[in-house]
């Protein structure tokens, strides 16, 4: 413990910060009162850790401490106890100003807020969001005129950000709050309502505002230099500039994790440094006077490439490095990399909860911790040894970041090892080198960077088809359900015990005719091909559970099991969920059964009401709830593949959503109502099932499919359609009407029918209730939970509808700023009088429903 106190000290305090972001104050008291415990145990057993374990414990208190004393700071000036407000505020810009498509966002300190009719403003400081509307294609260029540092009065809606209304879904409000420090969104409607002006010249935000400006200068000039579907990449790659990155593109190098390699990080820094130090060197500079200038050049290329956590950590661990060189004091890695996050969570402590944070220092430390030992087991080759080193970097980052990749992202491509073997070292030391030369070149000499950055675009165009290539192959990409944070603990300990016990690879010994080695040289390498033997045989001497075999098999069992355990987590779960997702206006609801089959019905959609002439609005990544809800839930709750899609109908708000589920997971089979809807998305979701090969089944009244042995679907609508499959515009009293068991609890999913095809379906089941069988027809007259219809509309759910099914329980999908009136007062009057508990998806967020042997209970997630 003594050889590397600093490493111990960085351990306890992100230990410290950790416990007081995650626990209450009676747990944390509990965490370290369990940590002076331990350090008390290795204070008796060892004498000379008694200082360091002392000064570990009081680090442990001092990071609590100043993470509660951060929280408590980090609380919102505007004590106002609604949601939203009409507000006029002043304040600062402190952020680079994005302008995407119709919007304009930056953050802004606000010096004075009057929200609510207040008579006089309040001088308070906030920090706030801001989202300015574009009415027009040329007020773009009069927001990109606002800059970081200018003095601005707006007028706009205050509103809190919204929190997460899915199980697991992303909390936006949280979010703002721990890594931004913000609480409130200012909502602006048109330019009309921003008057900006030049603030003072040396502020902080006037400065980091020329940093902006210089990084917006220099990715001008790479837009120059390569073509629009390749600057975002080189811009990403070489300064840091992730805005302009094509989401597709971005995509892409995710799924094969690959998305390090667009983050500005250490060897970006060491590059900088190294160029640098021989332009420096050519000048003849003193070796101290090259180390310290060195030093000061490092904060200001941090600043340059973004300032993201892992640049950070890279630019400190560079200047101590720089600084121990200079003072002839040079640790090792590891000190350096505790050095640099102590110093992190000093200045902000809410880093720790940041995904580049923790990704960077854990490879980081696992690459400095762990390279060694697995390279030490590697056969020693002469030739080949480079290849060697690269492969064991590349193994070790993955195994490392594999826990924490699918604890965020719930994906890991059985060829990111190859992709990263093949990809990094040729982005890195060829594509990015030689875009930084031309971006170089190209200020002082234009022929001469375009020359170099011709080049790269072949390099890129490679890079972009191998991708491409590599992420499309589906079948080895797998999903992994969100980790519990004990997994990921005994992960890392399964990783360090492996790591530790692997035994070292005999020496390679020259062959008899090998002249390139002095005699002594090869007696020296038989001597250490000897030594593996002895130790083995001095091992076989020990207890069964001290040899370093049985630590490796140990290792190697448990992370297997660990594995299985992560993919499989719900193996044995007998009770069945019934989710109705949050997707605003819109339908989707997601099946798990009582023996594991996945079913999604519907997807929600985002519509669209952009007409011609306004592609201008049309953002780099705007919001889609497929991707960016439906998918992500259903890879948190570890969906590898769906046994069953079911399309009510081929609306927008249905389907829409439907479509980066169908690309993104394995789809078994689909069951819809039989029919075509022209539209463009309806048309494009069917083609992609049929290139796909999923078979597709049409539902029809009386049609029964048993998922398993205890749940069954009766199909209710629409009716049989007879050869050849209609074209139908209205798709409303077409859609696909299910009567569901789970054990012996129902479920009527219903669609978007209106009263005329409820009493439809009526008529038909008391005129051909024969075509059932008897177990379903004794129970197709009672439910329990019934999804209301068009998510609530006025001319569905009918008092005779209601009077029918009898349900006990109501959930209305529908989105919260809807604007058709849904759900509507006649359809909760309804409800009401026939006493059916009615859960809404814009007040509750997701319904969840827990099916097993003894009955169903619900739950919700509460919108805050």
């Amino acid at each position: 413990m003594n050889r590397r106190p600093l490493v111990w000290f960085a351990v306890f305090w992100i230990a410290g910060s950790s416990m007081a972001a995650h626990l209450s104050i009676g747990g944390m008291a509990l965490a370290i009162s369990s940590a002076a415990a331990l350090l008390l145990a290795l204070v008796l057993v060892g004498q000379s850790t008694r200082r360091l374990a002392v000064v570990c414990l009081i680090g442990c208190m001092l990071a609590a401490g100043e993470r509660m004393w951060a929280d408590g700071r980090n609380a919102s000036a505007l004590d106002l106890p609604g949601d939203s407000y009409e507000a006029e505020v002043t304040g600062t810009i402190v952020s680079a100003v994005e302008v995407d498509g119709d919007r304009a966002m930056f953050r802004v300190t606000a010096d004075a807020v009057r929200a609510g009719g207040e008579a006089a403003p309040r001088k308070i400081r906030e920090r706030l969001l801001v989202q300015v509307r574009l009415a027009e294609q040329p007020h773009q260029q009069v927001a990109a005129a606002w800059h970081r540092g200018d003095n601005v009065r707006l007028a706009g809606e205050l509103a809190r950000p919204a929190g997460a209304s899915n199980s697991g879904g992303f909390n936006y409000r949280r979010y703002l709050e721990s890594s931004q420090h913000v609480h409130w969104l200012l909502k602006v409607t048109g330019i009309g309502a921003v008057q900006a002006a030049p603030g003072p010249g040396w502020t902080a935000a006037a400065v980091l505002g020329r940093v902006d400006a210089a990084r917006d200068w220099l990715g001008a000039r790479m837009d120059q230099l390569y073509p629009a579907d390749q600057s975002g990449y080189m811009k990403g790659l070489v300064l840091g500039i992730r805005e302009d990155l094509d989401p597709d593109q971005f995509q892409q190098f995710s799924r094969l994790g690959l998305t390090h390699i667009l983050a500005i990080s250490g060897l970006h820094v060491a590059v900088f440094v190294y160029a640098l130090g021989a332009v420096l060197r050519l000048l003849r500079l003193t070796r101290e006077r090259l180390l310290l200038t060195l030093i000061a050049a490092v904060p200001f290329y941090v600043l340059l490439s973004g300032s993201s956590p892992s640049v950070v950590r890279a630019g400190l661990m560079t200047m101590l490095a720089l600084l121990a060189a200079r003072m002839d004091k040079l640790k090792d890695g590891l000190h350096l990399l505790a050095a640099a996050a102590v110093a992190m969570l000093i200045w902000n402590p809410s880093f720790i909860q940041d995904v580049g944070f923790q990704l960077s220092f854990a490879v980081t430390a696992g690459l400095i911790l762990f390279v060694p030992p697995v390279r030490r087991a590697m056969p020693n080759w002469r030739k080949g040894k480079s290849l060697l080193d690269l492969l064991v970097v590349t193994v070790v980052a993955q195994a490392v970041s594999f826990p924490l990749t699918i604890y965020y992202f719930n994906q890991f491509h059985l060829l990111s090892i190859p992709a990263n073997l093949i990809l990094v070292p040729f982005i890195s030391f060829i594509v990015m080198p030689i875009g930084a030369v031309a971006l170089i070149f190209g200020l002082l000499w234009p022929l001469g960077g375009q020359m170099l950055a011709a080049v790269s675009v072949y390099a890129n165009e490679w890079t972009f088809f191998l991708v491409s290539w590599l992420g499309e192959m589906d079948a080895v990409r797998t999903i992994w359900a969100t980790p519990p944070l004990w997994w990921i603990a005994a992960w890392y300990l399964a990783l360090a015990v492996l790591c530790r016990r692997l035994p070292a690879a005999p020496a390679a010994v020259p062959k008899e005719n090998d002249e390139t080695l002095p005699l002594q040289e090869t007696a020296a390498g038989m001597e250490r091909d000897a030594a593996p033997i002895w130790e083995l045989l001095e091992e076989r001497k020990l207890p069964v559970w001290r040899r370093r075999s049985t630590g490796l098999s140990l290792a190697l069992v448990v992370g297997a099991a660990l594995l299985f355990y992560a993919y499989f987590p719900d193996l044995l779960k007998r009770t069945a969920d019934i989710d109705v997702l949050d997707v605003g206006q819109g339908d989707s609801i997601f099946i798990r059964t009582p023996q594991g089959k996945r079913i999604l019905i519907d997807g929600g959609g985002t519509l669209s009401f952009r007409k011609a002439g306004e592609e201008w609005k049309q953002r780099s990544d705007p919001f889609e709830v497929g991707s960016k809800v439906i998918v992500p839930l259903l890879m948190k709750r570890g969906v590898h593949s769906l046994d069953l899609l079911v399309i009510s109908h081929l609306d927008s708000d249905h389907i829409r959503g439907l479509q980066a589920v169908v690309d993104s997971i394995p789809v078994r089979a689909i069951i819809w109502n039989g029919s075509l809807k022209p539209a463009e998305d309806a048309e494009t979701l069917l083609r992609t099932a049929v290139q796909k090969g999923i078979p597709l089944y049409r539902a029809e009244f009386g049609k029964q499919w048993k998922v398993d042995n205890h749940t069954e679907f009766t199909v209710l609508w629409p009716p049989a359609a007879g050869e050849g499959i209609p074209v139908i515009e209205d798709q409303n009293d077409d859609s696909v009407v299910l009567w569901m068991r789970v054990y012996q609890s129902t479920f009527l999913l219903s669609g978007d029918i209106s009263s005329k095809a409820e009493s439809a379906i009526l008529s038909r089941i008391r005129e051909q209730n024969a075509i059932f069988s008897s177990t379903a027809s004794s129970k197709l007259s009672r439910i329990d939970v019934l999804k209301i219809a068009h998510h609530g509309s006025k001319y569905s759910t009918s008092e005779e509808w209601l009077r029918y099914w009898k349900p006990l329980q109501a959930a209305i999908s529908i989105g919260a700023t809807n604007t058709y009136g849904h759900p509507h007062p006649d359809v909760l009057k309804r409800l009401q009088e026939q006493d059916v508990t009615a859960l809404r998806t814009d007040e509750n967020g997701e319904i969840r429903y827990k099916v097993g042997l003894s009955g169903i209970y619900e739950q919700t997630i509460r919108k805050n």
